[in-house]
């Protein structure tokens, strides 16, 4: 699984709504305290959505803090 993070809840709302719309797997979730962002909440989405994910991010212009992945237990922005 990835996360994105972001920087307002207003942003993580819609970005749950907008992977929802395109059904896309996704669960809401805490972000984790190694993320500085300014919002609490993160979306995770499975890996093989990532380039659709990324696609509907620049096309609605979702405001996002990055889209991370675990490596070696710790989170790695991809962005």
């Amino acid at each position: 699984m990835l996360l994105m993070a972001f920087d307002s809840t207003q942003q993580a709302l819609r970005a749950e709504m907008l992977l929802e719309y395109a059904d896309i797997e996704n669960d809401m979730c805490p972000t984790p305290k190694e993320i500085t962002a300014g919002c609490a909440l993160s979306l995770e989405f499975p890996d093989e959505a990532l380039e659709e994910v990324r696609e509907i991010v620049r096309t609605e212009n979702v405001e996002i803090r990055g889209i991370f992945h675990k490596k070696d237990g710790k989170y790695v922005t991809m962005e």
